[in-house]
């Protein structure tokens, strides 16, 4: 009787993992025992609100709610978790509303926050600046209306940052009292926001981590220990790649990208692009860019991808691009560039679709550079014109009978008439 009342409770009370994830479960949401430590329970059709009762697991250092159906507003009383153990804050996927409390104290354990793909609004907390152990940041697909919260710069640990598709604004600058910028950035994404004015050039300069090359590269992702088990948590995050929207599960710490497309910025593009030699995304594509592409360029060695279409950039595209080796991926289409298209190693291999919208010539396009066959007729009206002017084969047949015939008569016609004058001319002769 002792063993059928205790032995099911016990376990349970003791619990320091609960991994519920990538089921069916339906219903809200389960509460764990004030000891756990873990819990996940993403990937499934779970419905109501985050329950406040979650806030007082203060042993928890994950919390994955994340692809549910859950609704209403984020607690506020999550700062108390914020403020003791917690690591991993993962809501991303559901239909959560409102601002973003601040839940973040000062002193924070948060290494990794995902409050993306909800319907987020309002501004984005400033106490996120007290999460000075932070790594990856993404707010993206939310509806937040703000200017760009450069005082995040200060976070030394940050390495994903993330607000694509909302509603940010403004011009971009760096405030003179914040030193620290972002020096451990390797992936940032604008894109599908409001920004306008210059490309930030002055970040070019500070992003330090995108001037590296990685000999041993390994994935980004995060550690919880439970009950002195250290597991793995690896960053994720969807972005635009090659001209399609990818899921990366698993990030390498050598893979650097920029991407502020789809946005307002005008302006040349800086030549201080240059120094972020450890790219292997830029995409700087529809926006208001105007001028030439630098053709500095050239040094992005590891570019595997660069995005610069419908922009306003003019000029040509510069023979330094050739030298870019691991370029998989080129698109300038639907901009006014004019002139030869470079040719050799990887621009042998990309497509019409790469260049379309232009007024540049050279292989692959149909367009030869100093092709005077284009200001030749074409030959079908050549052949037209000829058809009217000349006669056809059947025509050239009863010329043929008619000139002989004509010449038949002709020769009979003029001996006939050579004899008759000649009698005519003699008998004159004679009188």
């Amino acid at each position: 009787m002792g063993f059928e009342q205790h032995s099911p409770v016990a376990p349970w009370v003791s619990l320091q993992t609960l991994d519920l994830s990538h089921n069916m479960l339906h219903g809200e949401i389960l509460m764990p025992p004030p000891t756990t430590e873990y819990f996940s329970v993403s990937n499934n059709n779970l419905t109501g609100g985050i329950p406040p009762s979650i806030c007082d697991l203060l042993s928890l250092q994950l919390l994955d709610l994340s692809f549910n159906n859950i609704i209403g507003s984020i607690p506020p009383c999550l700062e108390k978790l914020s403020n003791s153990s917690l690591t991993v804050l993962n809501l991303r996927g559901n239909t959560l509303h409102g601002t973003i409390p601040k839940i973040f104290a000062n002193g924070s354990m948060l290494q990794f926050i995902d409050l993306s793909e909800n319907i987020l609004e309002g501004q984005v907390p400033r106490s996120l600046e007290d999460c000075k152990s932070l790594r990856f940041l993404d707010l993206g697909y939310n509806f937040i209306e703000d200017l760009f919260p450069s005082w995040l710069g200060v976070l030394s640990e940050l390495q994903v940052f993330i607000l694509r598709f909302n509603k940010f604004h403004g011009i971009i600058r760096i405030p003179s009292k914040i030193k620290v910028n972002f020096p451990a950035l390797g992936i940032i994404d604008l894109s599908y926001n409001s920004f306008y004015g210059d490309l930030p050039h002055q970040y070019f300069l500070e992003w330090l981590a995108m001037k590296e090359t990685k000999a041993n590269a390994n994935y980004m992702e995060t550690y919880v220990d439970v009950a002195e088990i250290y597991r793995p948590i690896s960053f994720s995050v969807q972005m635009t790649s090659k001209g399609v929207k990818l899921e990366y599960v698993k990030i390498l710490n050598a893979f650097f990208a920029v991407d502020f497309s789809s946005n307002m910025f005008s302006g040349k593009i800086p030549e201080f692009v240059k120094t972020l030699t450890g790219l292997q995304l830029l995409n700087l594509s529809n926006n208001e860019l105007s001028g030439v592409i630098p053709p500095s360029m050239g040094n992005l060695i590891r570019l595997e991808a660069l995005d610069l279409s419908s922009n306003k950039l003019s000029g040509m595209i510069p023979q330094d691009l050739v030298q870019l080796n691991f370029l998989a991926f080129l698109n300038v289409s639907n901009n006014n560039l004019t002139g030869p298209i470079p040719q050799g190693k990887q621009f042998n291999t990309f497509s019409n679709d790469s260049y379309m919208g232009n007024a540049l010539c050279g292989f692959p396009l149909s367009k030869k550079c100093g092709d005077l066959e284009a200001s030749k007729p074409p030959k079908a009206s050549f052949e037209e014109d000829t058809e009217s002017d000349f006669p056809n084969g059947i025509d050239w047949v009863v010329i043929l009978i008619g000139a002989v015939t004509g010449l038949v008569i002709g020769l009979v016609c003029g001996d006939y008439l050579s004899t008759k004058y000649y009698k005519w001319f003699s008998q004159r002769s004679r009188r």
